[in-house]
């Protein structure tokens, strides 16, 4: 059953990559790119790096395409997002694949419904990224928010002279 998950989670992240080159517009590109990064997302969970996973949802097709719809929303506001005649078949068929994706998904992943696994300790788990993290990649980590900090005091300081 993992490889019948693995196999979709791999079509739908192919599929919408493809759809994020071939669409004609910026709105339904970005949104094929939101279903490709929660696709990628699905095959980390699978592969058992959760941390990882969870960031991919929460930081990329959460809060950085967000801000990507909505500042291609707001470049174009003219342009009109949605073609009436294309939504029929998506809502025609949200609700037997969303089911499908939610057998799949129950399907692939027991140890999660409280079915206990034996074995070696999972890699990628939020205590082992944060040992790694604060233990091995401790210079590294503090150079990163520092060059975070200094990029948003300049563009403080940028914006402030164009008042």
């Amino acid at each position: 059953m993992e490889y019948v998950v693995f196999y979709f989670f791999a079509v739908v992240s192919v599929a919408a990559g493809v759809s994020v080159v071939a669409q004609k517009r910026a709105v339904y590109s970005a949104l094929s790119l939101i279903l490709c990064l929660g696709a990628v997302a699905g095959l980390f969970f699978q592969l058992g790096f959760q941390f990882i996973a969870t960031v991919q949802v929460i930081v990329y097709a959460g809060a950085i395409m967000v801000l990507f719809v909505f500042v291609i929303m707001l470049v174009d506001p003219e342009s009109e997002i949605f073609a009436g005649d294309g939504l029929k078949y998506v809502s025609f068929w949200a609700v037997p694949l969303a089911l499908v994706f939610v057998f799949l998904v129950i399907q692939a992943f027991p140890q999660y419904l409280g079915v206990p696994l034996g074995g070696a300790p999972i890699p990628g788990t939020v205590e082992d990224v944060g040992r790694s993290l604060f233990k091995d990649y401790v210079i590294p980590f503090e150079v990163t928010s520092i060059l975070i900090l200094v990029a948003i005091l300049g563009a403080v300081v940028l914006a402030r002279r164009s008042d």
